[in-house]
């Protein structure tokens, strides 16, 4: 047995939830994330943001999906037995981030299975969900993380 990191493929059982504190977005961090990544207007001209549909500046979804990967990887995937991911199910922006936006999240594990063609890799299927200051869902996100084994000799989990 090892004891490298915190969480191992093991640590994460399907129903296990985590909840997570966030940072609160300012408008120029959001200008300046979209300037570089998403130049919509109504991410980066605070007068063309007005007349939109949002009525004022909104985050980039992409930049809610980055802060959501700052949050699980201070929260515990720099602690984790992490061998990669591949790849996110689904992710969707239900509610606009704005200035002001005081960001959470809750992890869920879906379910957990090792990995057939490598023993010491379990696969995890999480789900995230990130909710502003007023509990409004405003992101969710489903993927898959690949975690080693802790003990790639025990039984194989279903």
């Amino acid at each position: 047995m090892t004891a490298d990191f915190r969480y191992y493929f093991e640590d994460f059982e399907p129903g296990h939830m985590m909840e997570i504190e966030g940072p609160t977005l300012t408008e120029a961090e959001i200008v300046e994330f979209a300037s570089k990544f998403d130049p919509q207007p109504f991410h980066v001209d605070a007068e063309k943001a007005k007349r939109s549909i949002y009525h004022g500046i909104i985050a980039s979804g992409w930049h809610t999906a980055a802060v959501c990967m700052r949050m699980i990887c201070d929260a515990y995937l720099l602690d984790a037995a992490s061998m990669g991911s591949s790849g996110v199910d689904q992710l969707r922006w239900l509610h606009p981030v704005r200035p002001g936006d005081k960001l959470a999240m809750r992890m869920t594990v879906l379910e957990t299975k090792t990995s057939t063609t490598r023993p010491t890799m379990g696969i995890v299927r999480h789900r995230w969900d990130v909710f502003n200051q007023n509990q409004e869902l405003v992101m969710e996100m489903t993927g898959v993380g690949l975690y080693r084994r802790r003990n790639p000799g025990a039984p194989a989990a279903a």
